[in-house]
């Protein structure tokens, strides 16, 4: 009875420190999670908080990486009243693109832009109506091509220029992103409907009864006229 008592004992025994073990082994693994959570509270406790503010997008910077260096718009026509020179003065970075030689007089053009033969080709060879997002967007389309085929024979100075300026210009607006050919877009509609918003109607002419008012009458009642000598012989045959 004495061995099987000692075994029956050292089975306690080792099943009590495994049991113990195992206790130990699942208080261990709990501590360390504590910690661990306990360690990233602090830590995000103590760090600052973040801010993430969207920064305007400006045009110099999305310019191909081209800074922003104000060019001098071409003067010749007086005032920067015309759509073109106004477009550069919203966009100073948007090339001139006015190197192009007259092939009559042999000299420079300096008016004749990239702006100017763009709106051009809006106005005269698509005839879009200068008013709506949509159609100058149709005409970005057209200098991308992916919408109407650009002609070089029917093109803004093709025949006026020594060198057909039509793939220098396609060559630019495709050069653009598409935030640069939105804004182009946003600043010619902004342009051309200031523009028709500055037109005033005319005042409609003066009525010929304003012009030439009939005089007032002196009375409500016709002049009698009293007779005079001689009036009789007026009767006689």
């Amino acid at each position: 009875m004495q061995p099987q008592r000692e075994l029956v004992l050292a089975t306690l025994i080792s099943v009590t420190m495994t049991q113990s073990k195992v206790v130990s082994r699942r208080v261990v693994r709990f501590a360390i999670a504590l910690l661990t959570t306990a360690s990233l509270v602090s830590l995000f406790a103590l760090m600052p908080a973040l801010k993430f503010e969207a920064q305007p997008q400006q045009w110099s910077a999305q310019w191909s990486g081209q800074p922003a260096i104000a060019q001098q718009i071409p003067d010749g026509l007086p005032g920067a009243t015309e759509p073109w020179q106004q477009i550069y003065q919203l966009i100073p970075e948007l090339p001139l693109e006015n190197h192009y030689i007259n092939a009559r007089t042999g000299e420079v053009s300096p008016n004749n832009t990239l702006v100017s033969r763009l709106i051009r080709y809006h106005l005269y060879t698509r005839s879009r109506p200068p008013n709506y997002r949509l159609d100058w967007k149709l005409t970005m389309a057209d200098y991308l091509g992916v919408n109407d085929w650009i002609r070089a024979e029917l093109y803004p100075s093709g025949d006026t220029l020594t060198v057909n300026p039509m793939e220098g210009d396609v060559a630019v607006i495709r050069s653009l992103n598409r935030a640069q050919r939105d804004a182009l877009v946003n600043a010619m509609v902004t342009i051309f409907n200031d523009q028709a918003g500055a037109v005033t109607d005319p005042e409609p002419p003066a009525s010929s009864e304003e012009a030439n008012p009939t005089p007032p009458s002196s009375g409500g009642s016709p002049t009698i006229l009293q007779p005079r000598p001689g009036d009789a012989q007026l009767l006689l045959p």
